[in-house]
């Protein structure tokens, strides 16, 4: 298991106590395992002095702030690829299913595309074949990243680290970002951003070619893995 990938996820996660308190020890983990390049350790760990020393409540706002008011840095992977259409809702029944297939349960409240979760998985595969499989979604990695860093907020670093881990897989499907980057002050803007059917979990008539042929790439052969929640943790 490479914990390297389950500190981005936390880093990722709405702030509470349980990870304030890990935080201190997520700089020498990073720095023993070496897959986050060390220009990018040093800009994680500004973050991180931050998650293990500011106030919760302060930390929680800002969080808020950035990942639940606008879609346009929504940490759900899917919804950079196709909205919140049908499509995406089957898309989420495949991946959940890859991840069954590969021991892992969801017992946390959260979609199968929530990027802390991915990153979870990721964290229990073999280095290389994770680094390919964050791979396939870059370019929404990126395209947060860019937003991110247009807000000047230190959360920005999570993504350049993730960009500089992800391999990069000219084979993979692109496709245009869905989320508009709209200005996270325009609450009109938001409202109408949010005002979008519900996902339906089930099979539509046509499927979404990015983000199928994304799940199809993530397919791996089921490992001996233990059932994990969405801190990693063994259930």
């Amino acid at each position: 298991m490479y914990r390297s990938f389950k500190i981005l996820g936390a880093l990722l996660s709405y702030p509470d106590a349980a990870i304030q308190e890990a935080a201190p020890h997520f700089k020498a983990i990073m720095a023993e395992e070496g897959i986050i390049p060390e220009g990018q350790q040093m800009r994680l760990g500004h973050l991180i002095d931050e998650l293990a020393t500011r106030d919760l409540y302060d930390l929680q706002e800002r969080y808020v702030g950035l990942f639940d008011r606008s879609s346009a840095l929504s940490l759900h992977l899917f919804e950079h690829v196709h909205g919140e259409g049908r499509d995406r809702g089957q898309a989420m029944v495949d991946l959940k299913q890859i991840y069954a297939d590969n021991g892992l349960e969801i017992s946390a409240k959260e979609l199968p595309d929530f990027l802390p979760l991915f990153l979870e998985f990721l964290s229990t595969l073999p280095l290389e074949e994770a680094r390919t499989m964050l791979g396939e979604p870059r370019h929404v990695l990126e395209a947060i990243r860019d937003r991110l860093r247009k807000r000047k907020t230190i959360y920005a670093s999570v993504f350049r680290a993730l960009v500089s881990v992800a391999a990069d897989n000219a084979a993979a499907e692109t496709g245009d970002i869905q989320t508009a980057d709209n200005d996270p002050s325009d609450l009109e803007a938001l409202d109408k951003a949010w005002a979008e059917d519900a996902i339906e979990f089930g099979p539509g008539e046509q499927g979404c070619p990015v983000a199928d042929d994304m799940v199809a790439r993530l397919k791996v052969p089921p490992a001996d893995t233990p059932a994990v929640n969405a801190m990693g943790e063994n259930a």
